[in-house]
């Protein structure tokens, strides 16, 4: 990504690639707020390929959501609603002690593999 400290006090944002996420009024908005400042495909800064998953709501949190609002499976789309929602609101602080631990633990191993996979890496 450069020169060290080139994008010290910047602000950055990364694109994940969802096809939602790049339909025309998306870029044309992120162009707007964040000029030259987007990470992604065909954006100013090109995502590099395969890059690792630093996103701690899809390594940890969606699937403790998940395991708890489809057991049982729901019935109605009322009921699904009400459970992500209460799901949501209880989740102890100890989840997000190890969800922040977890991604903490990550990024040291993202840096050491020089920012390449490093999934095999993790116990």
């Amino acid at each position: 990504m450069g020169q060290p400290g080139v994008f010290e006090n910047t602000l950055l944002l990364k694109q994940d690639g969802a096809p939602l996420h790049y339909v025309f009024p998306v870029r044309q908005w992120l162009d707007d707020e964040f000029p030259d400042k987007c990470i992604g495909r065909r954006r100013p800064i090109e995502s590099p390929a395969r890059s690792p998953d630093l996103t701690p709501l899809d390594f940890l949190l969606w699937s403790h959501l998940t395991s708890i609002v489809f057991t049982p499976q729901p019935e109605s789309l009322d009921e699904l609603r009400q459970r992500i929602f209460e799901s949501c609101h209880d989740i102890p602080q100890h989840v997000f002690e190890n969800v922040r631990e977890e991604f903490e633990h990550r990024l040291y191993h993202c840096l050491a593999n020089n920012g390449q996979h490093f999934e095999h890496l993790l116990k």
